[in-house]
């Protein structure tokens, strides 16, 4: 007959120890035998809380009570029953209840608790503790549907993993691995790969950023060994490496530290916060997402590094495009010797005709094919150059920067190639022409304009300086060259005459013109025209010409007067220095100009070639001029006119039609230049002068004659009509700023990357330093998968209590917790340790004995070790 099963309170102050209770006792022997089970009406539930503080103890009960027909079962908090069988008179007492239930459905009973193998039950009897006591303290239990989830069918059996040993008792999980990994494991090994790749590369970034390399012709579009888009890919997917290692390393050296904190025992322990800060590295974006994770654990030593790593991981690749990757700069200039070629002495006449590119040979034409070439290209140059010269005078005139000072007045520009803009500098502007025109009493019109040496040009593109040139950039680069090289200057000087005071040196009005009078067709051919020694007439301006046997300069002849705004040019050439104009505004009013050229030592060359063409102009009288070449040769005579150039520049003067007024022609060029004579002491500051613009015009002769030209002030060489078949090369000093593919940033605020590069490889020394210093990995807990396998086999905490669903906050995110190992099993325990007994309860020392195995020693080596500030 069936009776209601009493409820059995666990009794703590009884006799029995925890040791006994973890030890189930069986009964096996041949007398044992099934009695019914009670029909149970009534469900009521225990606080499960009654049974979770050492562990479920039960008092044993005397067989031969006849009100005893079963026992009922605690599990998880709910009261059960079964047809449980009744024990043999010889057994006294039994282990715990619930690993009894367990036995009832299993197959065997363990050699070390079987009697019949040796084993032996352990029995106590308390006679205090009557079945009549234990029933009166409980209600009745009353059977539902539900409760059979509680009994499981087939009882689990292995004892080496995570599995339930017996039915209705706590779970048992002896670690199939130890929570340390060799040295020698490939995890440790990759890691600590990594670690050196990230380390050693973001040192190199580094390095690289702050010497900012130039690449030079190594990387470059014509003859470059890579090229540009080739060399920032490469840039660009090695940064992406360094940044993925950094992030895996990082994460592995959070994993480590947090893991090891946790199993050391008198550590600090690891928080939820703590534990998120990997997540920010590979996530940054959860920062926002879980701003209470950054608020407890920001301001840890851990949580500083990790929000420093952030940064690295979210803006290296960026500051590696912006300081390593190699990009088109301008670099800073650098003194170096470079070579010229010299093929003829400075404004050779025969070597600029023959230079000069025409399709009519000297077989078509052999004695004015060469001649009738040069005078073209210097028509159309000096035209030019005047016409943008007066261009640039109109734009003067309309806005209001007139000035009568030469030095602020437009400057001479010439152009050469076709693609260089070429400009000139004002020289010797230390008098003013009011100065000098109240000194002589009279308009006095001087200037002197410096141009640049051409042969630099030539120099810049020779293969022997190396001069990386825009098109090996795809048109993109560009270069500066300033050179200490002696510069030609032309002189123009002009002075006002009256119809008298010229008269001296007009042929008409010489005694016995008039038996041989002027003709333009056989002018000066057909004339017996004065030569030297004759120093000729004196006039009213030898001084300032410097004119006659004092100077040792014979003055120029001119065979009549020209009309108004004609000019007439000097074309008795012999023993003569200089070229001579003369000009007439009206019937008495001229004004007689000369042209010298020599070469000044006070200017320095600069040119810079970029995609847009060449700009080349001279850098005159400045003392600050490193380049001037008169601090290369301070012996360097200035003012020596050259000879040569009188022959040279004389095409010029007939192809742009200086000598017009011979046969009264009326050209615009001389209406033009006679239109800016002075008429007063000072300058226009609205006009120029005759003589600047004569001096604009002859610009075209200094280029050409420099052209292929020494770069010394003197020829100091041997060679017919100083003309060499085979040009020679000469060095000069020079400067050079060259724009080539460089590492480095363009931009002062782009220095600002620099941290973002230090702090990379800070973070890989310390996280290298660190595996270099452990290189016995443990177990990453933090990792989701080994976490998750840690919390499902851990007790409840009341730390989290309310947790479950909507995740932890507030306090509960530092919340402190260690991880512990008892019998080869791994469990998290919080901070107050309040679950350590639950857990002694289901692994006994006295049941499972595994102080030798390698993650008990393991783990009793690492939970000794100092904490670290970390």
């Amino acid at each position: 007959m069936d009776k209601e099963l009493p409820i059995i309170e666990p009794n703590r102050s009884s006799q029995t120890t925890l040791e006994d209770l973890s030890t189930p006792s069986f009964v096996h022997s041949p007398g044992y035998q099934r009695v019914p089970s009670v029909q149970v009406t009534e469900t009521k539930h225990l606080d499960s809380r009654r049974l979770a503080g050492g562990g479920p103890t039960y008092n044993t009960y005397n067989e031969t009570d006849s009100s005893i027909e079963g026992l009922a079962i605690s599990s998880l908090g709910f009261v059960s029953s079964k047809s449980i069988s009744r024990v043999p008179s010889e057994s006294k007492s039994f282990g715990n209840p619930l690993d009894m239930i367990g036995s009832l459905s299993a197959t065997s009973v363990p050699p070390d608790m079987d009697p019949d193998n040796g084993g032996s039950l352990h029995n106590t009897y308390e006679p205090s503790r009557s079945p009549s006591f234990i029933s009166s303290i409980h209600e009745p239990y009353e059977s539902v549907p539900d409760t059979e989830r509680l009994y499981p069918t087939t009882p689990a059996t292995n004892t080496s993993s995570c599995a339930q040993d017996r039915p209705g008792t706590s779970f048992r999980c002896k670690s199939r691995r130890d929570i340390k990994r060799e040295r020698w494991h490939w995890l440790s090994i990759t890691i600590l790969i990594l670690a050196i790749y990230s380390t050693t590369l973001s040192a190199i970034w580094l390095v690289v950023a702050a010497l900012k390399p130039r690449y030079g012709g190594f990387i470059n579009t014509a003859t470059g060994k890579l090229s540009p888009i080739n060399a920032s890919t490469l840039t660009a997917a090695f940064a992406k490496t360094i940044e993925l290692s950094f992030v895996t390393v990082f994460v592995a050296f959070i994993g480590q530290v947090l893991s090891r904190r946790a199993l050391v025992v008198r550590s600090k322990g690891i928080t939820i916060a703590e534990m998120s800060a990997r997540h920010w590295v590979t996530q940054p974006g959860m920062m926002l997402t879980n701003l209470d994770s950054v608020k407890y654990a920001g301001n840890t030593p851990l949580g500083i590094l990790s929000m420093v790593a952030v940064v690295v991981a979210v803006l290296y690749t960026t500051a590696s495009d912006t300081l390593d990757a190699p990009k088109l700069k301008l670099g800073g200039f650098e003194g170096r010797m470079l070579y010229g070629r010299v093929a003829t002495s400075f404004a050779n006449a025969s070597y600029t005709e023959g230079s000069c590119q025409t399709p009519i040979t000297r077989a078509i034409d052999a004695d004015h094919s060469a001649e009738s070439c040069i005078e073209i290209q210097y028509s159309g140059q000096a035209f030019h150059n005047l016409n943008q010269y007066l261009g640039a005078w109109a734009t003067t005139a309309d806005s209001n920067n007139k000035s009568t000072d030469l030095q602020y007045r437009p400057l001479p520009m010439a152009m050469l190639y076709d693609n260089t803009t070429v400009q000139g500098s004002w020289i010797s502007t230390n008098q003013t022409m009011a100065e000098v025109s109240e000194k002589y009493g009279r308009i006095v019109n001087n200037v002197t304009m410096a141009m640049p040496h051409s042969g630099v040009f030539g120099a810049s593109q020779l293969p022997q300086n190396g001069i990386l040139q825009p098109q090996d950039f795809s048109g993109l680069g560009q270069f500066f060259v300033g050179t200490s090289v002696p510069s030609p200057a032309v002189n123009v000087l002009c002075v006002g005459m009256s119809g008298a005071e010229v008269a001296p040196l007009i042929y008409e009005t010489w005694p016995g013109a008039e038996t041989h009078p002027f003709n333009a067709s056989s002018w000066p051919l057909d004339y017996d025209l004065p030569a030297a020694p004759d120093w000729l007439n004196s006039t009213a301006v030898d001084d300032i010409f410097e004119f006659g046997e004092k100077y040792g300069r014979q003055p120029p002849i001119f065979p009549k007067f020209p009309i108004e705004y004609n000019t007439i040019l000097n074309t008795t050439l012999e023993y003569v220095d200089a070229l001579y104009v003369l000009a007439a505004s009206s019937a008495d009013q001229y004004m007689l100009c000369s042209l010298s050229v020599s070469l000044t030592p006070n200017c320095s060359t600069w040119y810079n070639s970029s995609i847009s063409g060449g700009v080349m102009w001279s850098h005159c009288e400045d003392s600050n001029d490193p380049l001037a070449y008169s601090k290369s040769h301070p012996n360097a005579t200035n003012g020596f006119r050259e000879k040569d150039w009188v022959a040279a520049a004389f095409y010029w003067a007939v192809t742009v039609d200086l000598n017009g007024g011979i046969s009264d022609s009326d050209d615009s060029t001389a209406r033009l230049l006679t239109q800016l004579m002075p008429t007063s002491y000072s300058l226009d500051p609205a006009l120029p002068s005759i003589a600047e613009a004569l001096a604009v015009m002859a610009g075209p002769t200094l280029l050409t004659g420099s052209m292929d030209s020494p770069f010394v002030h003197f020829f100091n060489y041997t060679a017919e009509d100083d003309v060499f078949h085979h040009p020679v090369f000469q060095q000069f000093p020079a400067t050079l700023a060259y724009q080539d593919y460089a590492s480095g940033g363009n931009q002062a605020w782009q220095g600002v990357f620099y941290i973002v590069l230090a702090f990379a490889f800070l973070l890989n020394l310390l996280c290298l330093g660190y595996f270099i210093w452990f290189r016995d990995l443990v177990n990453d807990f933090t990792e989701p998968q080994n976490l998750f396998a840690l919390a499902v086999n851990s007790p409840q905490s009341e730390q989290l209590a309310g947790s479950c669903g909507g995740g932890p906050e507030g306090e509960e995110l530092r919340a402190t917790w260690f991880i512990d190992v008892k019998n080869d099993h791994c469990f998290i325990k919080d901070g107050n340790s309040e679950n350590e007994p639950l857990l002694e309860s289901s692994y006994s020392r006295s049941e499972f004995t595994y102080k030798d195995s390698p993650i008990s020693r393991s783990h009793s080596r690492l939970s000794r070790q100092r904490s670290s500030i970390l």
